[in-house]
């Protein structure tokens, strides 16, 4: 989906870009904070405008995601079959004009053409044990951070949340970079550890088989250290770590980095960047926007704090971080699998009818829900809520809801139409909070978002780069 770039915007335009945002979303808040499972016993289809209900109403799959969200197959053209309401077309347009542009053209052909679970551009040692999209996000995020810290003179990478050490293994063994990585649960720090061994394992038995390679980068592995960092006790949390290394490096030059921080993390480290006289670079990649504090974790800027209407209820948050490209995908495809929100939302209906007072109740998940016939899936379902899978079913009410499956699957599309909105005023206030503290922020479309649908990086510094920052995203040859 196209959309703005945070490098084209001035301080004022991204001021400005917060204030129409907070304008827009409210006027969707029926969408946004609704919740699919409940779509039969809510009536959401009867909230939308009849003019819209008209023209959505027995849209395909692959005609949803033409029209509507503006995704079509390679080479289709978008051909509208009936003249849409212009209430509608406003919103597909508003939501294409004001959210960051989550493509970008400096990414060459995929990786993973040749095989769909080895990136061919990742050397073997660092794909083991490693899935496809983590594999394509640390050779991609490796590669900026490298960059960031040649520009900025970072003689120190601290990972923040770095679990299994993935990425720091990557930055120390692959790029050569010294890197501590921290991370509080100690199962994964012994994990990583266990890791970085058995990689330099490889590494030494690469080289006594090919003594005439000479690796360039030195075989120096990560630090990794079991901590919490403490979101209140700001810079000398984070520094407490790191101190049995300042006799190697007097002078620190930090780099901060975490991939996929989850919730409050990712606003900690920051924190911590912002007030943090030795951190001087900053690339972050958020995630589980709906585990934020509100207030704390956002609004983060005074200046989206002041605006008036900057709430995001958790729905919101939640949607945020739904995969749009997947989910595309599978639209166009008419994947069988698309009518598992309708299954859900007829199973909310019996449990309702059974206990009134059980609301929106976790259903463990049910694998491969939607191959199932719909009464299987509804004995399972309550089963797993703690209810009687023998009660008697209104099978020509559940199979009405199934006959609306159409409109379940044209809903759901219109709040991950509007999600991309959500995420962009979040990070937004990140953007607007590192540049209310004297630092020099630009938001990054880095990972192919089809792999990795939190794709945006928050890279910061403390003193100008100029167009070098915005380069960091260009993939390497």
């Amino acid at each position: 989906m196209p959309g703005l770039t945070a490098r084209n915007l001035s301080l004022e335009g991204r001021r400005q870009l917060a204030v129409d945002l907070t304008r827009v979303l409210p006027l969707y808040g029926f969408i946004l904070d609704a919740y699919i499972i409940e779509f039969f016993t809510d009536s959401l289809w009867e909230k939308l405008p009849s003019s819209w209900q008209e023209v959505l109403d027995g849209l395909t799959p692959p005609q949803i995601a033409t029209m509507l969200l503006e995704m079509p197959s390679a080479g289709e053209e978008i051909r509208y079959r009936t003249v849409w309401p212009l209430t509608l077309l406003a919103l597909k347009t508003t939501a294409r004009a004001l959210a960051f542009t989550r493509t970008t053209e400096s990414l060459g052909p995929s990786e993973f053409q040749e095989n769909p679970s080895q990136s061919s551009r990742l050397a073997a040692q660092f794909r083991k044990h490693v899935k496809p999209k983590k594999q394509h996000e640390i050779r991609r995020l490796g590669e900026l951070v490298k960059k960031l810290s040649d520009l900025t003179g970072c003689n120190q990478v601290v990972d923040v949340g770095s679990g299994q050490g993935h990425l720091t293994r990557f930055l120390a063994l692959g790029l050569g970079l010294s890197v501590t990585g921290i991370e509080k649960d100690r199962r994964l720090v012994e994990r990583a550890r266990h890791l970085d061994q058995e990689l330099l394992s490889i590494l030494k038995k690469e080289e006594r088989r090919k003594p005439q390679i000479i690796s360039a980068v030195p075989h120096r592995p990560p630090n990794h250290v079991v901590s919490w960092v403490d979101p209140t006790a700001l810079s000398q949390e984070l520094l407490s770590p790191l101190k049995s290394e300042a006799a190697q490096a007097p002078a620190r030059r930090l780099l901060l980095t975490g991939l996929h921080a989850c919730g409050d993390l990712s606003v900690t480290l920051l924190q911590h960047f912002a007030c943090c006289p030795e951190a001087v670079a900053l690339a972050s990649v958020g995630c589980c926007y709906m585990k934020l504090t509100t207030p704390g974790g956002y609004p983060l800027s005074h200046w989206v704090g002041g605006l008036q209407d900057h709430r995001l209820p958790y729905k919101f948050r939640e949607g945020a971080c739904h995969a749009l490209e997947e989910y595309a995908e599978r639209l166009r495809g008419a994947s069988p699998s698309l009518r598992t929100h309708c299954y859900r939302a007829a199973l909310e209906t019996v449990i309702r009818a059974a206990q009134p007072g059980l609301c929106r109740p976790g259903v463990q998940s049910i694998p491969r829900a939607h191959e199932l016939p719909l009464e299987e899936y509804i004995q399972l379902g309550l089963q797993r809520v703690g209810l009687d899978p023998g009660l008697p079913l209104d099978l020509a009410s559940l199979h009405a809801c199934m006959a609306q499956e159409h409109r379940v699957v044209a809903f759901f599309s219109l709040a991950l139409l509007l999600a991309p909105l959500v995420e962009t005023l979040i990070l937004l206030d990140r953007l607007l909070f590192l540049q209310e503290q004297g630092c020099h922020a630009e938001l990054l479309p880095v990972f192919r978002p089809e792999l990795s649908p939190r794709n945006l990086v928050l890279v910061a510094t403390k003193t100008p780069l100029g167009p070098a920052l915005s380069d960091l995203e260009i993939e390497e040859s």
